[in-house]
């Protein structure tokens, strides 16, 4: 066994409690705090993010129909974090899989004026069946493909409502080099990580599922951003149907 194996097993033992916690169903409680703790990470997180974000979402407008608004579907829009982002007078439709998102949500979109909001939806990336398909201009996804159940489905389900020329956006942390500390590192705290970070993955290799997704055309960077050192390495752009 290598010493990577053997201290993920470890950590994986400290978090029994956890896993028993789990298989009760009692970590749902967990999903009503969640959303307050990552409004705090989200503010802090686009202002260290914002010119990446500013610039990856300067294109949005680049896939506008020619008669009526740019439609947005943000799958997993958490708190609303890209609103700022978005270009006025656009649509938006929102979903996510936690109910209490909503809260924070209208917090939000009181904030930006500029944008009409469609509808919410308690949907995960999954099944978006609540969308009909080529409905929409533009799908976003942001440090979402992370914590998503079957990241391959998320993304057939991107492209099934995304219209012939629409794009799927993104921004996702990733797993780091495997010849770097990084790597053992994220791969030893994970059994820990994805408990308090509802579901989320640091040791995801994302741009495969991306570069396999069937896109047309494919705008895909590595990236490493200013924050803490096991969510640094990131994929950032946009696929087109």
């Amino acid at each position: 066994m290598s010493w990577m194996k053997f201290w993920t097993a470890v950590v994986s033992a400290l978090c029994l409690p956890l896993h028993l916690i789990r298989a009760a169903g009692l970590y749902e409680g967990y999903k009503r705090i969640f959303p307050m703790w990552l409004s705090r990470f989200t503010a802090a997180y686009n202002k260290i993010m914002q010119e990446e974000k500013q610039q990856l979402f300067r294109s949005l407008s680049e896939f506008a129909p020619a008669r009526g608004p740019l439609t947005i579907l943000e799958v997993g829009c958490g708190t609303g974090a890209n609103f700022q982002f978005y270009p006025a007078g656009c649509r938006v439709i929102c979903t996510d899989p936690n109910p209490h998102f909503q809260k924070y949500l209208k917090s939000s979109m009181e904030k930006n004026h500029h944008l009409t909001y469609e509808k919410f939806a308690v949907a995960s990336g999954e099944d978006l069946r609540a969308v009909a398909d080529e409905s929409v201009d533009v799908v976003v996804c942001t440090l979402v493909l992370c914590s998503v159940a079957d990241m391959a489905q998320t993304l057939r389900e991107a492209l099934r409502v995304l219209r012939h020329g629409g794009a799927f956006f993104f921004l996702e942390h990733v797993v780091a080099d495997p010849s770097s500390w990084t790597y053992f590192l994220q791969h030893v705290i994970q059994p820990a990580w994805y408990y308090f970070g509802d579901g989320c993955e640091v040791t995801r290799e994302t741009w495969k599922y991306l570069e396999n997704a069937g896109f047309s055309d494919l705008k895909l960077r590595h990236i490493e951003a200013p924050i803490a050192r096991v969510v640094k390495a990131h994929v950032v752009g946009y696929g087109i149907k």
